[in-house]
């Protein structure tokens, strides 16, 4: 249903929910008013658990921004955003408006621009909607689920002409953006690789006995989206869907994109690699999650090579045993989350903070450092006032670009085979960095007392990309799993 036709009926909003649900959505929601003055931006936000309440705030503390409508398929959420944004109003004097479906959002003409913190399997989905409906679009990381959709994120901005900022908020970061133009400047010299790491604990995520059905209260239709609404097949039906291939992108696509976006940035690389290859495997417990917790890529990329670490479990078995997973993760050069340049003079370390860089020498002797944050949100009101991508800090395409690295090492693990680690060691020698993080990888697994032998990584398939085009080069079976597939009603639009 295209959501720009203003004559499209009311969709059955209890459609799947409870009583509990339907007591706050069959309300009557106040219209949104008029511009309450010139130049104000009215912002709907999409998606209000965890980071969407990030949103909200971020938004409502702006000059001349409201946030005027809220949108989440969980009722519960939903009306408890709400009385957060409006304490002590009540449901039928509210001025804010609440929707279960955002379609019905996108359908006013009240509603100015769109922050999304759905999901990853709704990014593409509902951009190409608010876009085609004729609004701005904030979109969190990663702003796609596979590589095609992202592409089509692109095309569909530059044919509205709106503004699409992406959720690498890095990038509004004054450390970063000094540090890289003195990086740029030659401030170390030449790159030799870059490094990024996502040392981050994750513990397991539970063993069902069987599926479940979705919490009371829950619009698992609208939800599910350009999947099939099946049953629940996770204990917990919030968050722990990053960790499920069909709704998620583990860690990479969760934490470790923005790492990803600050290697690429370090390097000066604004394509994809020639070839990537990943490792990995979900390793210490055995539950419903499907993406790896511990998982290296190398990507093959001019001027310098990148690799990627994810690391899910802590430092050793000791810690892993007595549960203090927190202070507990490996460090390289000092951090856990983070990304580095290995240079000829030196290395750049940026931190996952995102406030401070700091340069090093050969020696390891500091040189230099920056300090200083930003503001991601403000970055996009004041792209949208002036109507001009160019403002934007970190457009679709740059969020695209960096979130397609991450899916490209994901579908290398999804089409791979177990391996022994002697093998997968053997085959990476012709690359040095990428045979050194394997056996970093091994280490790793070994301190946490995992029998490699018993429990084998998966060694992904090396994976070459047209690089203009953004497809794979004669793999149809990569192909198919770059395009995804959409339940109808759901369906990303275009063609590639």
């Amino acid at each position: 249903m295209n959501p720009s036709n203003k004559q499209v009926l009311r969709r059955d909003v209890l459609r799947g929910t409870t009583a509990a649900a339907a007591s706050l959505l069959a309300a009557p929601a106040l219209a949104l008013g008029s511009r309450s003055q010139e130049g104000v931006i009215r912002v709907g936000v999409v998606g209000l658990r965890g980071r969407g309440g990030n949103h909200i705030q971020g938004f409502a503390r702006l000059d001349g921004v409201e946030v005027v409508a809220l949108c989440d398929v969980d009722a519960g959420v939903l009306e408890r955003r709400a009385s957060e944004l409006e304490p002590g109003v009540s449901k039928a004097d509210r001025k804010v408006a609440v929707f279960e479906d955002v379609r019905d959002m996108l359908a006013r003409d009240d509603v100015d621009a769109v922050s999304l913190a759905t999901p990853n399997h709704l990014h593409a989905l509902h951009t190409i909607w608010a876009c085609e409906a004729g609004k701005d679009v904030y979109v969190e990381k990663p702003v796609s689920h596979n590589i095609w959709e992202g592409r089509r994120m692109v095309e569909v901005a530059e044919r509205t002409g709106r503004i699409v900022q992406s959720g690498m908020q890095s990038r509004s970061h004054r450390a970063v953006q000094e540090s890289i133009a003195w990086l740029d400047a030659g401030g170390i010299g030449a790159p030799r690789y870059a490094q990024g790491l996502c040392y981050k604990p994750r513990k397991s995520i539970g063993l069902i006995d069987g599926p479940k059905a979705p919490p009371e209260g829950v619009n698992h239709d609208l939800w599910s989206g350009p999947r099939e609404a099946g049953p629940v097949e996770r204990q917990q039906y919030h968050y722990d869907w990053h960790w499920q291939f069909p709704f998620g992108n583990g860690d990479f696509g969760n934490q470790g994109v923005h790492q990803v976006d600050l290697c690429r940035r370090m390097l000066g690389v604004s394509k994809l690699p020639r070839r990537t290859v990943a490792v990995g495997g979900r390793f210490g417990y055995e539950d419903d999650g499907t993406t790896p917790n511990t998982m290296f890529a190398f990507y093959d990329l001019e001027p310098a090579p990148m690799i990627f670490e994810v690391r899910g479990l802590p430092r050793d078995l000791e810690a892993r045993t007595n549960g203090k997973w927190g202070g507990s993760m490996d460090r390289e050069f000092g951090l856990t989350i983070g990304s580095l340049l290995h240079a000829e003079d030196g290395r750049l370390a940026i931190s996952s903070n995102y406030g401070r860089a700091i340069a090093y020498d050969r020696k390891g002797e500091e040189i230099r450092r920056w300090d200083g944050g930003g503001d991601h949100f403000a970055n996009f009101i004041d792209a949208v006032r002036k109507r001009d991508p160019e403002v934007l800090n970190a457009d679709v395409n740059e969020g695209h670009i960096s979130a397609a690295y991450c899916h490209l090492a994901n579908d290398s693990y999804m089409l791979g085979c177990e391996d022994s680690m002697g093998s997968i060691e053997r085959t990476l020698g012709g690359d040095p960095e990428a045979q050194d993080a394997a056996q970093r990888f091994r280490a790793h697994l070994e301190a946490n007392g995992v029998d490699l032998n018993e429990h084998r990584p998966t060694f992904g398939r090396v994976l070459a990309v047209d690089r203009e085009e953004e497809r794979y080069v004669g793999d149809d079976e990569a192909t198919k799993l770059m395009r995804g597939t959409y339940r109808e009603g759901f369906a990303v639009p275009g063609k590639g």
